[in-house]
């Protein structure tokens, strides 16, 4: 597994990337507390933009484009469209993810213990992986409750959104804090 950075168990945003998992029309309603899933990925991305941090998204086919408020905090995104749960089955995802050449994929979307799950379980052979627990969620609190769980145990770091955005953004008094601020207050 390759290192995170300064501190291996620190994120660091020369090394990382974002990837949000089918944040889809059609799925997301049917999602526990979609609205605050989705508040929080819509925060995660404007803050990767804040930051230079790349972007990856997916798309299962047949779901609906990536919602609209996401869309629009992520301007020229290309999803990868997939028919497979885990994206990592699907060529085009990671020859995306290779081209970051980054070691840590922070990962957020829908559902947890479906292509949440298995994709992050397939990224640990070759990444950091880092799932977002307050941008994941499924149909039923339970599965969720099970993914985190099953996902920290396979040695899935898990995190929070404020946690991911203040260890990649390192300090205060700067430009970027004062933009980070908006998005959190």
């Amino acid at each position: 597994m390759p290192a995170g950075g300064p501190c291996d168990r620190l994120l660091d945003r020369k090394s990382s990337v974002l990837l949000l998992i089918d944040m889809q029309e059609k799925l997301l309603p049917v999602m526990h507390e979609s609205a605050e899933v989705l508040r929080n990925t819509i925060k995660l991305a404007r803050f990767a933009s804040i930051v230079n941090l790349p972007v990856l998204v997916t798309e299962q086919e047949k779901l609906g484009p990536t919602v609209e408020e996401l869309r629009s905090a992520l301007p020229g995104f290309e999803p990868v469209s997939k028919i497979e749960f885990d994206a990592c089955l699907r060529p085009e995802f990671n020859e995306a993810l290779e081209r970051f050449s980054r070691g840590t994929v922070i990962v957020s979307g829908i559902e947890s213990h479906i292509c949440v799950t298995q994709t992050s379980l397939h990224l640990l052979e070759r990444y950091n992986v880092h799932v977002v627990a307050d941008a994941v969620s499924s149909r039923e609190p339970a599965n969720r409750r099970v993914a985190l769980d099953r996902m920290a145990r396979a040695g899935v770091t898990v995190s929070s959104t404020e946690m991911v955005i203040f260890e990649l953004l390192e300090r205060a008094g700067t430009d970027e804090f004062r933009k980070v601020l908006e998005l959190i207050k």
